[in-house]
């Protein structure tokens, strides 16, 4: 265990006390502890001296006084108290309480609805275990009450979704071998498995054919399922198909492929934000509104995405 520590110490202008609430803001977004008024405390791990020092930085562009400090406990009652400082029971306590409330509002909601409103709880967790430096029990509870409630929904809205935790190694393969396949997957394809067929049909095999399962457990003889479980794609540690599919392709490497799977990876199961995640997930769910033949709905889906690759292709080449 480290003893290592960063100090700020801070004395804020006055005036204007705009820049004095943006400071706070600051001061507490960055999970640091208060040792006393204008001294703070953080450990010293990766990471943390920027905070620091951006913070200073500001703070002396304001017209105040920042120094930066490193420090050991003296002995380990002072680290016991320093790490009591980081306690986060009462933000996880909070957590749990909206998470509990929310389940009850996710058994009405609408799928687009409740997707939302599962991203807003993961962003949620994930902004407080990113300032949890001494993360506990309480911790692994708040993520498991949460993972538990996604499969929840998943189950309802998607049947046969992927585990998002399976763990494995992901296979290179070759194009050339992938060539007039029938590649089969679920009915009603929402984001992963439309994105994951463009991908199939415009860098892999020229001439595809779609099947859409209402049941995996019967595949067409010699198909390749994706985006399910036991398929020949799926998720594969915290991957979702698209991104497998690229990476076992050797596609990866494509800049403006890796930013559109991120958008594919934040609407399929959240995580990162995505600044082209709410159009395309908009544009989706309009075509699925507006097509209940599933080849129709790829149909219609296979120049959002070449559109949305085209920008983002641009947008890497500076055009």
């Amino acid at each position: 265990m480290s003893s290592d520590w960063l100090a700020l110490v801070l004395t804020l202008p006055t005036s204007p006390s705009a820049v004095r609430v943006r400071i706070w803001r600051a001061l507490k977004a960055s999970g640091c502890g208060a040792l006393r008024d204008g001294v703070y405390l953080l450990p010293a791990r990766p990471g943390c001296a920027g905070v620091f020092e951006a913070l200073a930085d500001e703070v002396r562009q304001a017209g105040g006084e920042a120094t930066r400090l490193e420090l050991s406990a003296r002995d380990r009652e002072q680290q016991v108290q320093f790490e009591a400082l980081f306690d986060r029971s009462a933000d996880y306590k909070a957590f749990e309480v909206g998470l509990a409330r929310q389940r009850r509002a996710l058994r009405s909601a609408t799928e687009v609805a409740g997707r939302r409103l599962l991203r807003s709880l993961t962003q949620r967790l994930d902004a407080l275990q990113s300032i949890d430096f001494f993360a506990d029990a309480r911790a692994v509870s708040a993520a498991t009450a949460l993972e538990e409630l996604r499969a929840a929904c998943e189950a309802r809205w998607s049947p046969g979704e992927p585990r998002t935790e399976v763990a494995g190694r992901i296979e290179a393969r070759e194009p050339a071998e992938y060539q007039r396949r029938t590649w089969a997957t679920r009915a009603r394809p929402w984001v992963d498995r439309l994105a994951s067929a463009w991908l199939i049909a415009r860098f892999i095999d020229r001439a595809p054919r779609f099947v859409w399962l209402k049941s995996t457990v019967r595949m067409p003889k010699g198909a390749l399922g994706y985006d399910f479980d036991g398929a020949t794609f799926s998720h594969v540690d915290g991957k979702v198909t698209f991104e497998v599919i690229a990476t076992s392709f050797g596609l990866d490497g494509d800049e403006a492929l890796r930013k559109l799977g991120e958008a594919v990876h934040y609407i399929d199961v959240g995580g990162a934000a995505s600044e082209e995640a709410a159009g395309l997930e908009a544009l989706i769910r309009g075509l699925q509104s507006q097509h209940n033949d599933d080849d129709a709905l790829l149909g219609a889906s296979m120049s959002v995405f070449d559109a949305l690759y085209a920008g983002l292709r641009d947008e890497r080449d500076g055009a």
